[in-house]
């Protein structure tokens, strides 16, 4: 009977000191992340030049897409418009 004692008294001490051990990394890496964050602040990233405004595709080009949706979908789909990007 005193092994199995031993053995719980054991089981206790270990699970409790790891459990310490992964509250002080925790604790750690909130205090990390918090430091950097006032020490080294965000990039901003400056904003991308307007593109052109996309234009329509020719009557060629929609027509081809028109067959090609078509014979996908089974007849059953359409193209109601389309830019060139």
């Amino acid at each position: 009977m005193d092994n199995i004692g031993l053995g719980v008294q054991l089981m206790i001490v270990g699970m409790s000191t790891v459990f310490m051990i992964l509250l002080i990394v925790i604790w750690g890496g909130k205090l990390l992340i918090k430091t950097v964050n006032k020490l080294a602040p965000e990039e901003t990233v400056p904003a991308k030049a307007a593109a052109a405004t996309p234009t329509a595709v020719d009557s060629n080009t929609m027509a081809v897409l028109q067959q090609v949706v078509s014979e996908i979908t089974g007849g059953k789909g359409h193209v109601a418009s389309a830019k060139r990007i």
